[in-house]
């Protein structure tokens, strides 16, 4: 049961309308945005809808020149579902705004205001009579009443600080989830224990919205994975009265993964799991056994072009790295090949617009593509990376009359590009491989290439590393750029895509 769906979802709300449970998570620099999955088992999850296409469109958003977003954008979003409305709040820590997106329909269309200031893992609370309050911040937590439409802080409303962490905690109150329930106040934090460095989950409970929080640590479990706490997320209930918690762990490479735990309650208080331990097993909602549930990852020929809740005409388990520029695109649906231009020179991998990415399914997984480089330009490279701020890639570059097989990983220490030539090949349309072993935090990628004669593995091996500048798991990533001048096209098609849990 736990680890659930095993790919990178973090700082995750859950929302229940009738038996169907919603959950969004952050999505940070990656376009379209704040993907809602849906479940009605809490284990089965599948794509409900992605809020939006773009936010403010800056030069960062959509890698113009040299700027980017990396480590920022979307963040630790709050989910409502109030009076027939979605309510989804949350901040861009590139632009410094809080965005307030809401719709009549889980699908859409989305509305997009904000909500005047900057209100960090931000979490919304429709209070029964009427008033609404937003608490957030990072150690010390506020509540701040809003105005009637949700615009701004409300003049003369209720402002205040409700809990404080410890400033010997490395990592203090954050991650807020603020819940009404029988009449009482609770704030959910992840925060760092004091001694070391671990994460825990906190609760704390107030009888009225100005009166004193008073909590504790109610979970300090690592489910045997390396010490790694289980930590921050949201607290629902099931349709037949059953608590639940959705909390994440930080598992390396492959990112920030999600666990489902029962929530029982003593004296208005809420027990995380089998009194702060995980269970073996517990009960959840009965899910519909006869229905196909469609992966989150998953192969690809490019024979299809969606127009709706879709990756800009790609499929839905897709999406890009930074707001893609589609003019730059093309589609050719009858051979399964989709063609990228460039705009521009780059000097790095992740400078380049239009990469198409998918998470990586964590234990064990991999994924190839080939790539159709004829009508590349001198210092062109296209192909598949392992994409994160240390990445790992393999692509086909054009060098002068010649086409060469690269391999280009960042140096840690440098923060510069390593690119090794592998091999000559007379072909333009070469295959390439990445396999990826997250098994007990191996977190390595090997790199292949195939030019019609059979997989040929080359001699580097990349060690993955989870690094806050990318703030994200490792994704499979195709991407093509443009080295000396701008205007080539590489093409890509028929993509596999294997994991193992």
């Amino acid at each position: 049961m736990n680890p659930i769906l095993g790919i990178d979802c973090p700082d995750n709300d859950v929302i229940r309308v009738d038996d169907v449970f919603y959950m969004l998570s952050t999505s940070m620099y990656f376009f379209p945005g704040c993907e809602i999955l849906k479940s009605k088992d809490l284990v089965n999850w599948e794509h409900a809808a992605f809020v939006y296409d773009e936010l403010d469109g800056t030069d960062d958003q959509r890698l113009l020149g040299d700027g980017n977003i990396y480590g920022k954008g979307m963040w630790a979003a709050s989910f409502r579902y109030y009076k027939g409305t979605y309510y989804i709040a949350f901040v861009c820590n590139d632009t410094h705004k809080t965005y307030l997106f809401t719709s009549s329909e889980i699908t859409g269309p989305w509305k997009k205001s904000y909500i005047d200031g900057f209100f960090h893992d931000c979490s919304l609370l429709f209070d029964d009579d009427g008033k609404v309050y937003i608490a957030y911040g990072n150690r010390d937590v506020y509540i701040t009443e809003l105005k009637d439409d949700l615009s701004g802080p409300k003049e003369g409303g209720l402002h205040r600080l409700a809990v404080s962490d410890s400033k010997k905690a490395p990592l203090g109150y954050e991650g807020s989830h603020f819940y009404k329930i029988n009449g009482r106040y609770y704030l959910l934090f992840i925060h760092s224990l004091e001694e070391r460095w671990f994460r825990a989950q906190a609760v704390f409970v107030s009888d009225t919205i100005d009166g004193e929080f008073k909590g504790c640590d109610v979970f300090k479990e690592d489910c045997g994975w390396f010490g790694s706490g289980i930590a921050q997320g949201a607290m629902f209930d099931s349709k037949d009265g059953k608590w639940y918690a959705m909390l994440f762990q930080d598992r390396g490479a492959s990112g920030r993964i999600p666990y489902i735990l029962p929530v029982s309650w003593e004296n208005n208080f809420p027990v995380f799991g089998n009194n702060g331990k995980m269970p073996e097993s517990f009960d959840l909602p009965k899910g519909e056994t006869d229905k196909f549930i469609e992966p989150l990852v998953g192969s690809d020929d490019f024979m299809t072009v969606y127009d709706k809740d879709s990756c800009f005409g790609f499929k839905k388990i897709w999406q890009f790295n930074h707001q893609p520029e589609m003019s730059l695109i093309t589609r050719n649906t009858e051979s399964g090949i989709y063609s990228v231009k460039t705009d521009k020179v780059c000097t790095t991998l992740t400078q380049a617009k239009n990469t198409l990415t998918q998470r990586m399914h964590e234990m064990q997984c991999e994924a190839e593509i080939t790539v159709l480089g004829g009508q590349m330009k001198d210092g062109d490279i296209a192909g598949l990376a392992a994409l994160q701020y240390l990445y790992g890639f393999i692509g086909l570059k054009l060098n002068g009359a010649n086409y060469e097989i690269v391999y280009i990983e960042r140096d840690d220490e440098s923060k510069k590009d390593i690119i090794k030539k592998i091999d000559l090949t007379p072909s333009p349309v070469v295959r390439f491989k990445v396999a990826v072993d997250f098994t007990n935090r191996k977190d390595e990628a090997s790199f292949f290439y195939d030019c019609g004669l059979g997989w040929k593995k080359i001699e580097y091996t990349k060690k993955l590393r989870f690094r806050l500048e990318h703030f994200t798991g490792y994704r499979f990533g195709l991407s093509m750029f443009s080295t000396k001048e701008k205007g080539g096209t590489a093409s890509f098609g028929n993509f596999v895509y294997r994991y193992q849990n």
